[in-house]
Formats: C-alpha cells, structure tokens, sequence
C-alpha cells in the first residue's frame, strides 16, 4: 500500500482569493457573510450568502475556454492554478506525466435556467450555442479542467451533496494507496449565483438574522437558527510518498485515514449512528487512537438538527472534552459541495501556521453541545494531526484524517 501526502493546496473562497487571504481571516476570525438585496428582490426568504466576487479570468484562458465554464468551473481553475504551483506541477509536467482529477460538484444551475429561458423566449434550441451543454452537466467541472490542463489519468465527478468535496480526497487516497494513480488533483466546487440556492431557502434551512449578516452562521450555538449558503473552490494535490520524494516536492501533509457511511434513513434529517460510523472507519483506517487528534473541523452547519447530532456523535467517539473542535462554517458559511475540499484546505492552514481558527459567534451552549471542547477564539495551538467532517443530504458521510509531514 503507498502512503499518500499532500503536495499542493488552493483555495478560492467568501475570505479569501488565494491561501494567504484565507490564512489571515482564519486567524482574524473574519466572517465573509453578507445580505445581498437581490435575493430578496428576486424572492428569498433570507438573503444572507457568503459573498465570492467572480474571477477575471479575460486573458488568462481564451474566449472559447472561458464560454464553456458556469462560475464553479471558475472558481475551481483558480484555486487549482495555485495548487499546482504549490505543489511544482507546471504545464511541462502535465504533459510528461499521468495525472488524474477527481473533483466534488453536485449542481450546475444558472446555465440550465438561462439556457431554457433563451428557448422559451427564442423557440429554437439552436440559439444557445456549444457552450451550455458542457456548462449545464454537473460534470462541467471536472471537463473544464482536464480539458485545461490536459489531465490524462482518471477523471469523474463525485456528485453526493455537501460531502462531494470530501469524498473526493477520500477516493483520490484510495485510487494513490492502491497503486492506482500516482497523483490526483482533488477538490470541490460550489456555485454562488442566485440559482443555485433558493431551493434549500424553500425548505426553510436559512438563517434568517439578516440585521447582523456576520453574526448568523452559528454553529454549535444554542441561538442558530439556520445556515448560510456560500462557495468557491478549493483544491487538494494528492501524490503517492514515492512520486513525490522522487521529483522532490515539498510534503506538507499526509492523507492517513477515510471513513464513510450511509444513514439508511431519512432523505434530509441526520442520524448519530452514521456520523459515528464514518468517524470510527475514518480512525480504524488511519491505524490510531481518538486520543491522537488534536484538532476536529466539524461539519456543523449551524442547523439545529444536524450540530446536535454531530455533537452526539464526536462525544461518542471522543468522549467529554476531548480534541478542540470549530466550525470554520462560522466563517465561511456552508460552501456545500466543496465544504469537505475547503476545510482541509482550511485546516492544513491552521496546522502549518500553529493555531486553530475560533468558532466565532459561539456564544450559549445547548444540551448537545455541552462536552465539545469548542475554541470560541483564535487558539495559538500546535498539532499534528486533525479529522475533518463532511455530511449531506441523503445520509452521506465522510471523515478524513490528516497529519502534519515530519520527514518520516
């Protein structure tokens, strides 16, 4: 079995448009939630969302390229250019080796609504030009991309709700320690445009504290009332320890362990006992004791139901205070299908630079929450090794485990 590590990280989001904005907002605590008018204009019932400015990416790629690509494309091309700088995986190197491209996305809607608005108005299909059949797919990413970067290993779309991202490096890890693949580009990626949303608005799962927007994503608090919608992209560069060490990348972490589940239960209301799978399949795997982590990005959202059963399910396997715990949510609201990607990327963050980013607005406890041992501030804390949680609609589930690159 290979060892796999991590060579390169990305990152496009609401607090931050490359991984030095994001390391200081993490360390700050900076929210990147705001209250956009528009969504209430256009019907909302809240209009909060993590706000994530569109690239400029007009002669970066040519205008062919840019027509084929819905805004998650976007986002993810940026943060996957950062990430293969970091990780020394120039267009020379594409070309002379096999990489693959695994990535999390589980919607495309603003073409799909504007293209069909266009035949409704038109009558005619042929009005809509080449472009949106491969802006419309929720592969459209993973296309973009490897048509981009001329990727030649495996490529597919993980489409399993707000834990694409996740299970993404989970199966990007599984493909590199089975001799698979040697290196993979992973990630996910979450549109921001006033499509995309309102069907999760219609169920009510928003919070709705519009007068204070940084100050609404809670999580674990006993005052949420509701998560906030955001995206962007984030990016992780998988490498087997051999391929790396052979061409001298740098290693800044290493992939060692990946738990998932299925709830087998309801479409959208969470269970402890498949959390608390994932967990346990996450820390069998990666062959070490609970006691051994020492940092736990939760999935928590700041829904009341879902925080609760995470907490349930984090005390179950660690017991009462145990690892320090945040949701980097608190920051970033809940970038969906690229969550999972993004807070490892979050998280590698807080591992090289010595400190684990606060739950901000964490402020009451409730009977669930109780027990977790919650960083409400900044905390300037070494550690080694973390666990990262992603869970979604239709009871997916996954864990990953990650520790710090010591040279051995």
């Amino acid at each position: 079995m290979n060892r796999v590590v991590i060579t390169g990280l990305g990152i496009y989001s609401c607090i931050g448009k490359n991984l030095e904005e994001v390391k200081e907002s993490l360390f700050k605590g900076t929210s990147g939630i705001v209250l956009l008018p528009e969504r209430k204009e256009f019907g909302y019932r809240s209009g909060l969302t993590g706000f994530v400015e569109k690239p400029n990416l007009k002669g970066v790629l040519d205008r062919r390229a840019r027509l084929m690509m819905p805004e998650q494309a976007e986002f993810a091309f940026v943060s996957t250019q950062e990430a293969l700088q970091m990780a020394g995986m120039d267009e020379d190197y594409l070309d002379k080796n096999e990489v693959g491209l695994i990535f999390g996305n589980d919607s495309s809607a603003e073409p799909v609504i504007e293209g069909v608005d266009i035949i409704r108005v038109k009558k005619d299909t042929m009005m809509l030009g080449s472009g949106y059949v491969f802006r419309t797919m929720n592969s459209t990413v993973n296309m973009n991309l490897a048509t981009i970067f001329k990727i030649r290993g495996v490529n597919f779309t993980i489409s399993a709700a707000c834990a694409s991202g996740s299970h993404s490096i989970g199966l990007g890890y599984v493909f590199i320690k089975n001799g698979m693949q040697e290196r993979i580009i992973c990630g996910g990626a979450q549109e921001t445009n006033i499509y995309s949303m309102p069907y999760f608005d219609s169920i009510a799962a928003f919070s709705i504290r519009e007068d204070d927007p940084t100050r609404a994503s809670r999580p674990f608090d006993a005052n949420r009332d509701g998560l906030v919608p955001s995206g962007g992209a984030a990016t992780v560069i998988l490498e087997s320890l051999e391929s790396a060490q052979k061409r001298g990348a740098t290693i800044l972490g290493e992939v060692i362990g990946y738990g998932f589940s299925s709830n087998g239960s309801h479409i959208s209301n969470p269970t402890v006992e498949g959390p608390l799978t994932s967990l346990e399949r996450s820390l069998k795997d990666a062959g070490i004791q609970p006691g051994e982590i020492g940092y736990i990005n939760a999935h928590a959202t700041s829904t009341k139901a879902g925080d609760a059963s995470e907490a349930k399910a984090i005390k179950g396997i660690f017991g009462l205070n145990g690892p320090y715990v945040s949701s980097t949510k608190s920051m970033t609201g809940h970038e969906c299908w690229m969550a999972g990607a993004s807070e490892i990327v979050y998280s590698m963050l807080m591992m090289q630079n010595g400190f684990i980013a606060p739950n901000i607005n964490f402020e009451t406890p409730d009977e669930d929450t109780i027990g977790l041992n919650i960083v409400p501030e900044t905390l300037q804390k070494e550690f080694n090794t973390f666990l990262s949680n992603s869970f979604g609609f239709g009871g997916t589930n996954s864990s990953l485990v990650v520790r710090k690159w010591e040279g051995k």
